[in-house]
């Protein structure tokens, strides 16, 4: 399914589409800012969807000429009229298959990076040919933060002037990779992390998992409702948090070797390193909260509390919040491609110097 009502929170960014499309008032390019797994692609692919409906497109016709220029917000109905695509008609069945001819999702030969040539022969050649059968022509360009500058001044040609009917929505997880001059001309909306109570409903009656298991993956998901149902769902999750937990209980004596080698195998498991960085910051949260609390009771890591304590022990809170500010430091050097290996020997050094 692709609705609006599907979406779990983002009100804000579901409450602008749905005006958008209810007034008319669709501007030629959207960027979805948000982590990711968070949904920024069921977002556009509902949004497109919605825009090329063809029940909703009549209905919303009809309505404009009898001279109401009204928004519709969620549930609400004027005349009938839901702001939702309809799921029965021609366009969104051929959208639901991924056979819509006016929506185009942006393809790429190179996995790392969106050159020149991928964006002028997906996009640039293209947008002058009128819509097939739509009122819009559609473009998603998912990670849009590994456009290449040239790359992306060529789409900023098109941003310039572009045909009326055209819509383009960038996706990213790293808006400060675009150029400021894509940004300018688009409208920007940032996801925002789900409220913890909402994504527990939402593992508990549509996943269908425990609610202690629900608590866990929320605590890792950090409001990223993509991420929590990965974890959810994951039969290697519980492998994965106990190879975590060895490198956390060993890694101030592990040889730097080890220690690469160990992270490395993150890949087996289908899991990014930057979510496994996750993990060991939870821990240097939890131990934290050990240390100036001594309750346990709000802990991720429960079952690990006597090397929690044994750990918090021997660190000081200052070394504790240094080693939570190398976990950040290297998420950021990942993003920035630095070597991988060198970031992996700095943190080590970092729980090092601190434990």
């Amino acid at each position: 399914m692709a609705k609006f009502s599907d979406i779990i929170g983002q009100e804000h960014i579901k409450e602008h589409l749905r005006n958008a499309i209810s007034t008319g008032k669709v501007n030629h390019a959207y960027i979805i800012n948000g982590e990711r797994d968070a949904g920024k692609e069921f977002i556009a692919e509902t949004f497109a969807m919605a825009l090329q409906c063809e029940r909703l497109n009549r209905d919303l016709d009809i309505y404009h000429e009898n001279g109401t220029q009204d928004s519709f917000s969620e549930g609400s109905k004027e005349p009938g009229i839901i702001i939702e695509p309809c799921m029965e008609c021609h366009a969104c069945k051929q959208a639901i298959t991924r056979n819509q001819p006016d929506i185009k999702t942006l393809i790429h030969e190179k996995p790392g990076t969106i050159g020149v040539e991928d964006v002028r022969n997906g996009i640039v050649s293209d947008v002058y040919v009128r819509p097939y059968s739509s009122k819009w022509k559609i473009y998603i360009i998912n990670e849009a933060e590994k456009m290449s500058v040239q790359a992306q001044n060529a789409l900023l040609k098109t941003l310039e002037e572009p045909p009326e009917y055209v819509v383009i929505l960038l996706l990213t997880s790293n808006i400060s990779m675009l150029l400021p001059t894509i940004i300018s001309r688009s409208t920007v909306l940032n996801m925002r992390p789900v409220e913890d109570s909402i994504v527990r409903r939402y593992l508990m009656e549509r996943v269908h998992v425990p609610d202690y298991q629900a608590d866990i993956c929320i605590a890792f998901a950090r409001g990223n409702i993509g991420r929590a149902k990965h974890l959810a769902t994951s039969e290697d999750f519980d492998n994965i948090k106990n190879e975590a937990v060895r490198v956390l209980k060993y890694a101030h004596e592990m040889e730097t070797d080890d220690f690469v080698e160990t992270m490395n195998r993150i890949s087996e498991y289908k899991m990014s390193v930057d979510e496994y960085l996750d993990i060991l910051l939870i821990w240097y949260r939890d131990m934290l909260l050990l240390k100036a609390t001594n309750d346990a009771g709000s802990l991720i890591f429960k079952e690990e509390i006597r090397a929690l304590r044994e750990r918090a022990g021997k660190c000081s809170y200052e070394g504790i919040e240094k080693i939570i500010e190398a976990i950040g430091k290297t998420k950021s050097r990942l993003k920035a491609n630095v070597n991988f290996e060198l970031a992996m020997e700095l943190l080590l050094l970092a729980i090092r110097e601190e434990s």
